[in-house]
């Protein structure tokens, strides 16, 4: 029988997820729609500062929530069948 707190653990990690695609499309659009607004939308320039600047923001904002882990001693809650 499956074990109800690690099923609640599972919905709220998929939901956190869920959320957090449905928020990253947002700032997609709106950066785009930056883009487009400083005239950089449809050229080739434009198109790779955006993959730049949101691969640099992102890899910032892991880096950043990783330390937040360690400080906290933050262990995952869910492990992999070849990891287990």
């Amino acid at each position: 029988m499956t074990d109800p707190k690690a099923m609640i653990q599972t919905m709220i990690a998929l939901a956190s997820a869920s959320l957090g695609l449905v928020a990253a499309l947002a700032w997609n659009e709106a950066i785009k729609a930056t883009l487009a607004m400083l005239g950089m939308g449809d050229n080739l320039a434009g198109l790779y500062s955006y993959a730049i600047v949101a691969t640099v923001l992102a890899v910032v904002v892991l880096s950043v929530l990783g330390h937040i882990s360690a400080k906290i001693g933050g262990e995952a809650k869910f492990q992999r069948e070849a990891e287990g």
